[in-house]
């Protein structure tokens, strides 16, 4: 039998039918500003913009990321590429209230500070020692090395807006949490 889920108190058994062909599409992370933003998540994390949308009366703008496969033919036309865009799995929104990058005071919260909430996203490399190495020829800011602290496999970087970007090897990380069945 295929693996289906993990069972805890909770979890139903089964994914309803009516949910068959739902995605997890992205995440929406808030930014001051958008240039050092995109400027971050291109030139340090390798990711693509693949759509900007802009709301003039709302003075806000839209930017989805991703990291298409290489081979993969992103559509060129604006229409199919939103429609592409809306049905991809791990695509990070960045969000900016026009007018914050104006504001030197201004800053969101990180969703770790008090009161917690939110905590971090996670981006997977092949080699945790390399990308280490990117990181820090880029001057990316660390929020924890992966020798520092008990999880050696494991490390967090900064964005510009503080956001804690958790960064892992796969296959650094078979025996995490223990090799417990459920």
């Amino acid at each position: 039998m295929a693996f289906t889920t993990e069972h805890h108190p909770g979890v139903a058994p089964e994914a309803p039918p009516a949910t068959r062909g739902f995605v997890l599409n992205h995440s929406m992370l808030r930014v001051k500003d958008p240039a050092v933003s995109l400027a971050f998540y291109t030139r340090v994390l390798g990711m693509r913009v693949l759509r900007k949308l802009d709301f003039p009366e709302m003075q806000f703008s839209l930017y989805f990321l991703a990291r298409p496969d290489e081979a993969e033919a992103v559509p060129e036309d604006t229409g199919a590429r939103t429609e592409y865009t809306f049905s991809q799995r791990g695509v990070l929104e960045l969000t900016h209230n026009w007018g914050t990058e104006n504001d030197p005071a201004f800053k969101y919260h990180d969703g770790n500070a008090q009161p917690q909430g939110f905590g971090h996203i996670c981006f997977a490399v092949p080699d945790l020692a390399a990308a280490v190495q990117w990181f820090d020829e880029n001057g990316a800011v660390f929020k924890k090395r992966p020798e520092q602290g008990r999880m050696k496999d494991v490390a967090f970087i900064l964005d510009p807006d503080g956001y804690w970007i958790e960064i892992v090897q796969p296959s650094l990380n078979r025996a995490l949490g223990g090799s417990q069945n459920a």
